[in-house]
Formats: C-alpha cells, structure tokens, sequence
C-alpha cells in the first residue's frame, strides 16, 4: 500500500513538474485569445516560384509547425504531426527557419517522407510567431485565430486533442 501511495505521489509530481515547465517555456508565445495570426506569404520548398499566404487557409483549421532542419526533437515529432492529421479534416503546414540551404530543408523533409507542404520561412516570420525554439506550433481555427499553441516535442494525441 505504502509503494502505491509513493508511486501516485511520484506521478502527480511528475505531472506537475511536466506542466510548469511547459507553461514556462511557452510563456512568451502569441496568446490563444483568439487573437488574429500574423500575416505570412512563403514560398513552397518544392516550388519557389509558388507562394502560399494565411489567407489561403481560411476555413479550415490549420496546424502551423514552426521547425529547423537540424533539430533532433523535431525529426522525432514531425512524423506525429503527419499521423495526427491523417484522415481527418484538418490542414497542417510546415515552416522551415533556421536553415542553411533549401538543400538541407530538402533532406529533412525527405528523410522524413512528409507529406505536409513545407514552407520556406525566414527572420520576419520567426519574429513574428515569436518562435525561440524548435519544434513550435500553432493552431489556428477557421477563421485564422490562434486557438492553441505549443513549444517541444508533441505526440499525435497531443496535436490532435489541441486542434480539436
């Protein structure tokens, strides 16, 4: 009875440990006040000619999935990125910043055989999500208001109960 009562213990603990630590970290991203996101129009990694802007994911909601290529926890939670979305009626982007080449962007996203299109972000962007560490994300609703937000590794459940 005593091990049990420690384990439980341990676990809340754990749990609480687990959540103050994400409140910290993601202290100063934008607000899910149902606030608008910030404007963006990004090339497409495997078409630079072709852009893409916010506008053009009005009406669904959207995961915007702020990475780098040289980001280890990244490489671990984009696949779950990839897994939550499938099957259902939800859009997902990926934004590369801090990125050398488009080449090494090219590599990640191969190795990784994503699916989701990959935008080619910059400084500006980076700002303006406020993204100081990889992987970020964004949910945003219909009407491209951020409705949920998180910062280091995510697993599919998790990204697909916060864009519920």
């Amino acid at each position: 009875m005593k091990l049990i009562r420690s384990t439980l213990i341990n676990i809340v603990l754990a749990a609480i440990i687990f959540f103050l630590v994400s409140a910290f970290q993601e202290r100063n991203l934008l607000k899910t006040d149902k606030s608008p996101a910030p404007y963006f129009s990004l090339a497409l990694l495997n078409n630079i000619d072709n852009r893409v802007s916010i506008a053009e994911l009005k009406g669904k909601t959207t995961v915007i999935y702020f990475f780098a290529p040289w980001c280890t926890v990244c490489k671990y939670s984009m696949p779950n990125l990839e897994a939550a979305i499938k099957g259902r009626d939800i859009n997902a982007i990926g934004i590369a910043l801090d990125y050398k080449s488009t080449t090494q962007v090219e590599e990640f996203v191969s190795d990784l055989a994503l699916t989701v299109p990959i935008l080619l972000g910059n400084d500006q962007t980076q700002a303006n999500y406020k993204v100081s560490a990889f992987p970020t994300y964004y949910i945003i609703n219909e009407q491209l208001q951020i409705s949920a937000r998180s910062m280091g590794y995510s697993s599919q459940l998790g990204i697909a109960i916060r864009a519920m």
